[in-house]
């Protein structure tokens, strides 16, 4: 049934009622702040910007179901969850099928903030996650549309109005507008405290636009459903979003495991793992994806696809009596492939992790696995086997679930004493995924790119010495400032070839991993410089010897010869490690 509508200011308060809220079966918030800030544009504009989807439940109905709120004050690391709801008992409640993200950006932009990472920061500092509430710049007026036809200037700034009066510019924080009951004396005495009278004529216009739009104008057009069976509701559901952005079929089946767990909240149960893998260690990228492929396989679950059949009851009922366990496993797992040196930036694919859970959860494995000396043979076999997968090409693509199921029956049917490397690689290659590695891949690995996230995992193998527990960083050995066009010229480097000496500076035989502390005392020193004035001479010798430098040359004019001798010897301790060159490598 099709309803007019209300205005955003009702919905909105419809929302901090509970009365308007979400089913277990909606996504995460997941929209970026320039979203937000186009769908704010695009109602000043008066564009239509979709019809709703809501789902009525009547009061009788309102215990039956799992409900969540909107997200307002959103982190990206603290606070990406849509808040729980505790069981509304015989309340009348609507319920949002279509329309979640929208919803939510109206509530972050006009009672909310946004707190999304910032680049070139680590995940673990505080202060790369600033706290940003929407402005609207009311003496923006571009001369014409930009290529998105964008006609207000909306931005996500931190709240410092030190900082938000400048030349030009008038920027008024977006929540404001909610104050301004009318569109009269609050909204002029805001403007003449700000502007002289030409600017707060022009920008009193803006001002005025966007009063009207979240108080007064009926935007908010819906369909309503008043169907009360959960697989119906689901069947409209992914209906309304088949045409949009795809829905993951993780969100759907972890709805399905919310209305199916009886002694958890699995929505929050599996939110919280994920957060606390993700705080393990530099930090890391787990997603309840992750988590869910990882119930069905640790649970012994016939299948692990992503199909609604293999998330009935019975298996439910097996993931949620496993669920302690699973749980214990996981983070186990997540702290000894920290031990291992991997991290979000370099583990290329998490799917890797499953079967080295699915072996520790068998054998019941402790925190002494990641210390002890009797697990030692253990954790040598599993980093390797680890890391080979992670080099070798194609392994976790395609066909990843079926590759899961024979690596979990052959870790399950194993009678040998430890990590089953042999059977599991054996297996591996009966489905096309061998981890043998051939002459030219042995070619490639020797000419790893600086930023390829298998350069550490390479170099961790390489250079067994290395405490992966340490912060390493991956250091250029004659360092990047020399190969800038103008260092070059002084160099005499011709300019026909300073593209291929730029492309060397970043392969492997230029690279090497020092410990965080030591590479910033390194800087940009040249490496002669660098061994014979911050090192003691043993230590010099020893870190030419661990690292394969050879003979380092004093002056740049001798890079080329240093770089072709080291890459041939990291090209021998490649093939030494992963086996015999000529046949292929196994």
């Amino acid at each position: 049934m099709y309803q007019t509508g209300q205005t955003i200011k009702q919905t909105l308060e419809d929302i901090h009622g509970n009365n308007l809220v979400l089913p277990a079966i909606q996504r995460e918030f997941v929209w970026k702040p320039r979203q937000v800030c186009r769908l704010f544009d695009s109602i000043m504009q008066s564009y239509p910007f979709g019809t709703f989807l809501y789902w009525r439940v009547e009061e009788q109905n309102s215990d039956k179901f799992q409900f969540y709120g909107f997200a307002r004050d959103y982190h990206e690391r603290d606070n990406p969850h849509c808040p729980s709801l505790p069981v509304q008992v015989n309340r009348k409640l609507t319920a949002v099928l279509d329309g979640q993200q929208r919803l939510t950006a109206l509530n972050i932009g006009l009672y909310g903030s946004m707190a999304v990472k910032q680049p070139r920061m680590w995940w673990n500092n505080p202060d790369a996650f600033p706290q940003r509430y929407l402005y609207l710049d009311l003496l923006w007026h571009p001369s014409e549309a930009g290529e998105d036809g964008t006609q207000y200037r909306f931005d996500f700034l931190e709240h410092a109005p030190g900082r938000l009066l400048s030349r030009g510019q008038c920027w008024f924080r977006v929540s404001d507008i909610l104050s301004m009951q009318s569109s009269g004396p609050a909204m002029v005495k805001w403007l003449n405290s700000k502007l002289d009278q030409e600017h707060a004529d022009a920008a009193y216009e803006v001002l005025y636009r966007l009063h009207e739009v979240v108080h007064k104008e009926h935007m908010i057009a819906y369909f309503e459903v008043r169907d009360q069976d959960l697989d119906k509701a689901l069947q409209v559901f992914v209906r309304m979003n088949d045409g949009g952005t795809p829905l993951s079929f993780s969100d759907l089946l972890l709805s399905i495991a919310v209305a199916q767990w009886q002694r958890h909240d699995a929505r929050q149960e599996i939110h919280s793992l994920v957060d606390e893998l993700n705080r393990i260690g530099r930090g890391f990228r787990f997603s309840k994806d992750f988590v869910l492929k990882a119930g069905l396989m640790l649970s012994d679950i016939g299948s692990l696809r992503f199909q609604v059949e293999n998330f009935n009851r019975s298996n439910m009922v097996a993931f949620e009596e496993c669920w302690e366990e699973i749980r214990n496993t996981l983070t186990l797992t997540a702290r000894l492939a920290d031990s291992f040196g991997f991290y979000g930036q370099n583990l290329a694919s998490y799917n890797s992790l499953l079967s080295i859970a699915y072996y520790l959860h068998g054998i019941r494995a402790d925190e002494s696995l990641l210390t002890h000396s009797r697990h030692a043979s253990d954790r040598t076999a599993i980093k390797r086997w680890l890391s080979l997968s992670l080099l070798k090409a194609g392994i976790w693509g395609s066909g990843v679930d079926t590759l899961l199921s024979q690596l979990r029956n052959v870790i399950r049917d194993s009678e040998v004493d430890g990590f089953p490397v042999a059977a599991i690689e054996s297996a591996m290659a009966s489905l096309g995924k061998s981890l043998r590695f051939e002459d030219e891949e042995i070619e490639d690995l020797v000419d790893v790119q600086y930023g390829d996230r298998r350069a550490i995992v390479l170099m961790s193998l390489l250079f067994s010495y290395i405490n992966p527990q340490h912060q390493f960083h991956l250091d250029h050995v004659f360092p990047r400032k020399l190969f800038s066009e103008s260092q070059l010229n002084g160099c005499g480097v011709h300019e026909s070839r300073q593209a291929e000496f730029r492309d060397k500076c970043d392969r492997l035989a230029n690279l090497q991993l020092l410990e965080g502390s030591v590479n910033l005392e390194k800087s940009a020193m040249m490496p002669d410089r660098w061994l014979t004035e911050k090192n003691h001479p043993d230590a010099a010798v020893a870190i030419v010897e661990q690292h394969l430098l050879g003979e380092v040359p004093e002056s740049f004019g001798e890079f080329e010869t240093f770089y072709d001798r080291r890459r041939e010897r990291l090209r021998e301790r490649i093939v030494e490690l992963l086996g015999r060159r000529g046949d292929g490598v196994t």
